[in-house]
């Protein structure tokens, strides 16, 4: 494990803000850069594993969330809508891609015929639970540089962080 030893790219801008606008306090930067530079680079190798199983993120998510629901692994869309956060239209293009890919099937629901439920496939089953396996040896990898007891005090930071965000 390395540890850091030097300024990185989010030093150097608070630095460069402190010396051009020194009437203001820059420090938050620290915390907000740092997160916005981490999403956009995780993500980038979060979806390389995606990828290999020709699966994009809103892709992964509605199997996840199909897979997490347990037997019969089956949900409405609006409760897709609801656990993956995205429009009803956003889950009908998700949907629509992984039926033609034969990994999930839609149905009638029987209490109601305009309803319809999406069901993970034995072969999208197979596929969720096989890329689950990379996703998360993935993660583990991708934080490797961190203790567990780092990675813990970590996570309750930003559950806190998530948790008392000002509302707009």
């Amino acid at each position: 494990m390395t540890t850091p030893t030097g300024p990185d790219g989010v030093d150097r801008i608070v630095a460069q803000w402190q010396r051009e606008r020194p009437d203001l306090d820059p420090s938050p930067m620290h915390v907000i850069g740092r997160i916005s530079r981490l999403h956009w680079t995780l993500d980038e190798r979060l979806l390389r594993v995606f990828d290999q199983y020709d699966l994009g993120r809103g892709e992964f998510d509605v199997l996840a969330t199909l897979r997490r629901a347990g037997e019969p692994y089956e949900l409405t869309a609006g409760e897709l809508c609801e656990a993956t956060m995205v429009t009803s239209g956003a889950v009908t293009k998700r949907v629509d891609r992984l039926e033609r890919a034969g990994l999930v099937a839609r149905r009638a629901a029987e209490d109601d015929a305009r309803g319809r439920l999406i069901k993970l496939t034995d072969r999208g089953r197979q596929v969720i639970d096989d890329v689950l396996v990379a996703h998360v040896h993935n993660e583990t990898r991708l934080l490797s540089g961190l203790t567990a007891s780092e990675r813990t005090t970590l996570a309750d930071l930003l559950r806190k962080l998530g948790q008392t965000l000002p509302e707009d």
